[in-house]
């Protein structure tokens, strides 16, 4: 397991430091620059005043100096300054990197448990009419994007029922949950249908295995067999859905905070691109990154508590 662990490690640190390359590369090579924003805002600004300003913010260095520059402040523990918001960063990324993992922890349980439920009810009665509907529940959760079902719940609860909020964050824990239902909504129901389908076919595939039918021979209950034996071996497929999903649910949370305006990861990094603000960008994403690697990482130590012939 330490092994495991240790490799796992090294991997992710090997990944954010290509993230972090690739992403530095892009957003330097963006025309225009934070000083080009500044002239833009105050003409007044001379030449002289630009080349001066790009000199104290190292703008006037080659790339591979600034990101040097950069990739060193971020291993000493000190994330920079956010221009935009006129903060340090991690005073600006704390709030908003809390806000996006309950959203993601909330999306994840609602999406795990009726995934998973779902998947269980298809898989005990095959071929029938419930199965064919819970198929199709699935077809149209993946086939439909994640900002275009924001905008249907947006339009249906807030707009024409009044029920909930469009958009935001709240005060307060009691106000937070009524604006964290749709964005939870929406990222769920497009994450439920691989829980649904994976949960299906593997407790299918683990009910066909030679125990299961020695456990019925022997005269353990239908509700034994299922959670006793069946579901064990049918979990381990389903958490590999749970580490692939996590990422996926780490890009989906970046659209549907943006949809919900909802301040969370997604809507900072969002904003941090259109204000050319390329420190609060780049640290941004690389800790979105950092969270689908921990989320893979979890996945793959629960498959092994579960299952110890993997870690062999």
């Amino acid at each position: 397991m330490q092994r495991l662990i240790a490799a796992r490690l090294v991997q992710a640190a090997i990944t954010l430091g290509l993230l972090s390359v690739a992403a530095y590369a892009l957003i330097g090579l963006m025309p225009g620059d934070p000083i080009d924003l500044a002239i833009m805002a105050d003409p007044r600004l001379s030449a002289a005043d630009a080349r001066a300003m790009r000199a104290a913010f190292d703008l006037d260095q080659p790339l591979y100096a600034r990101y040097l520059a950069w990739a060193g402040r971020i291993l000493s523990g000190d994330p920079g300054f956010s221009r935009l918001y006129s903060r340090p960063v991690a005073e600006v990324i704390g709030p908003a990197l809390v806000s996006t993992l309950v959203l993601l922890g909330a999306a994840l349980l609602l999406a795990a448990a009726l995934g998973v439920g779902l998947g269980i009810a298809a898989a005990l009665a095959p071929n029938s009419l419930r199965e064919r509907v819970l198929n199709l529940v699935a077809f149209a959760g993946s086939a439909m994007p994640t900002f275009w079902l924001g905008i249907l719940l947006i339009a249906l609860f807030a707009v024409e029922l009044g029920w909930l909020p469009a958009g935001g964050a709240g005060e307060g824990a009691l106000d937070g949950l009524r604006y964290l239902v749709l964005p939870t909504a929406t990222l769920a129901f497009a994450t439920l249908p691989s829980y649904l389908r994976q949960t299906r076919a593997a407790l299918l595939d683990a009910l066909a295995e030679p125990h299961i039918r020695t456990a019925r021979a022997k005269g353990a209950s239908r509700r034994r067999v299922i959670t006793h034996h069946a579901l064990p071996n049918a979990a381990i497929p389903v958490l590999t859905i749970a580490a692939l999903d996590a990422a996926g649910l780490v890009s989906g949370a970046l659209v549907t905070e943006t949809v919900f305006a909802r301040p969370g990861m997604g809507k900072t990094i969002y904003d941090a691109i259109l204000g050319n603000d390329y420190n609060l960008a780049l640290v941004c994403l690389l800790l979105s990154a950092a969270v689908a690697l921990a989320a893979s990482l979890a996945a793959d130590l629960a498959q092994r508590a579960i299952d110890p012939r993997l870690g062999a």
